[in-house]
């Protein structure tokens, strides 16, 4: 992305306003607005590019071999702009791979794609062993839903949460699903002719 003189100098002294904040005048309110308009069109229309260099990457994928050189043009630009190759690129280069182009994208999309499922799995990982910081837990007394949930009537208090006064508490698997009974035997046949 790049940015116009003017727009550099409206960037600048924004960034000096949230460092030393100050009152702003209405121009200077109307610039940055205009800048974030404009920052934000330039990001919507890197997205609709990006989608669009997607869908031609798999056209030319569908249509191989016989776009094999557009194909591979169309790998490589996606590839430079941070694509991360999908199993499909991994198949359709490893069919293309008599020629020297195919046979090095084939090699560096391995290399991208086993460091993108490692930073995946590294991150599961890391995620579940240190978590960050993070707010309130969920599922534990005392966590947003046992807030949420002290409000609404009929929802049972979370364990280590005093229960109010007008609340029920939870009924039992056995209170709402009463055991069947089993049928009585049918009477017998000498009790019917006495």
């Amino acid at each position: 992305m790049a940015f116009s003189a003017d727009e550099l100098r409206v960037l600048r002294r924004a960034l000096a306003i949230a460092l030393h904040p100050m009152p702003l005048s209405d121009e200077d309110v109307q610039d940055c607005l205009r800048l974030a308009g404009s920052v934000d069109e330039a990001v919507a229309e890197a997205g609709r590019l990006r989608a669009f260099l997607l869908a031609d990457l798999s056209r030319y994928r569908n249509a191989l071999p016989g776009s094999a050189t557009g194909y591979l043009e169309l790998l490589q630009d996606a590839l430079a702009a941070g694509y991360d190759p999908r199993p499909d690129d991994l198949a359709a280069l490893r069919a293309l791979r008599g020629g020297p182009l195919a046979a090095a994208l084939l090699e560096r999309c391995q290399v991208l794609a086993e460091r993108s499922v490692r930073a995946r799995l590294a991150g599961r990982t890391a995620g579940a062993a240190a978590p960050g910081p993070r707010g309130r837990l969920l599922a534990l007394p005392g966590g947003r839903a046992a807030a949420r949930d002290a409000d609404r009537p009929g929802v049972p208090a979370a364990p280590g949460r005093p229960q109010k006064p007008g609340d029920r508490p939870m009924p039992k698997p056995s209170e709402v699903f009463p055991p069947r009974r089993r049928p009585a035997p049918p009477p017998s046949e000498e009790r019917a002719a006495g």
